[in-house]
């Protein structure tokens, strides 16, 4: 008999409280694709272990010791394939904007961690962003109002009209086969969409599109 395979979603977790990471690590060790590969305690810790482990995925808490944007600035600047989670009690523009910024994947807010924390490691570990629609409007609000130093972008310059809509859809967090399914095309399809927007576009990290979308006005903060 030969037996299949699967490679688990490898997680750093981030944060100074050593009962947070215990209740953290007890959520993920339920989860059949996800291993917990190591623990940290504070920003310098967590960039340590990330440039040794190369996690999947790296979960820090934003108001640990030493900070966890800036340990993501830090992470980010290692090149490495990790994505990273930030795990915040304030959903707030001013924490939110940051997040993306400095190379994160998106957040979880620590009063839905049971109900969004196994669904943003998994999104975020197939290169998806995940944020909450309503924190989208919130980064994008955040965004435009400080955006007017004649430096905005036009995506018509450089993306098709198709490509806007795949890029837009991508931006608010809906998943491949969920545009697939809006814009009647394949996931595959979808994906060569994607890539082709990145090449365009100059980006190697999903999150970076995320970004783009928000600089370029291609969402409207005022959809509920």
């Amino acid at each position: 008999m030969t037996s299949i395979s699967t490679r688990l979603i490898s997680i750093v977790l981030a944060d100074d409280h050593a009962i947070v990471r215990a209740g953290l690590r007890a959520l993920l060790d339920s989860q059949p694709d996800i291993e917990v590969v190591g623990e940290a305690g504070t920003g310098d810790e967590v960039v340590e272990l990330c440039r040794q482990l190369t996690p999947d995925v790296a979960i820090l808490d934003i108001s640990m010791p030493g900070g966890g944007l800036e340990a993501t600035r830090k992470i980010s600047r290692l090149g490495l394939s990790t994505r990273i989670l930030i795990l915040t009690v304030h959903a707030e523009e001013r924490y939110l904007l940051p997040v993306l910024e400095s190379g994160g994947s998106g957040y979880v807010r620590k009063s839905s961690l049971h109900t969004d924390l196994i669904d943003a490691i998994r999104m975020v570990a197939r290169g998806e962003v995940f944020l909450e629609p309503a924190a989208t409007r919130m980064l994008l609000k955040g965004y435009l109002d400080r955006a007017h130093d004649g430096r905005e972008l036009d995506p018509g310059k450089l993306l098709s009209e198709r490509e806007r809509e795949v890029l837009k859809l991508t931006a608010e967090g809906f998943t491949a086969q969920e545009i697939a399914d809006q814009l009647y095309l394949s996931p595959k399809t979808v994906e060569t969409y994607r890539h082709r927007i990145m090449q365009k576009l100059g980006f190697s990290h999903r999150s970076e599109l995320v970004r783009y979308a928000l600089r370029a006005g291609l969402l409207d903060p005022t959809v509920e």
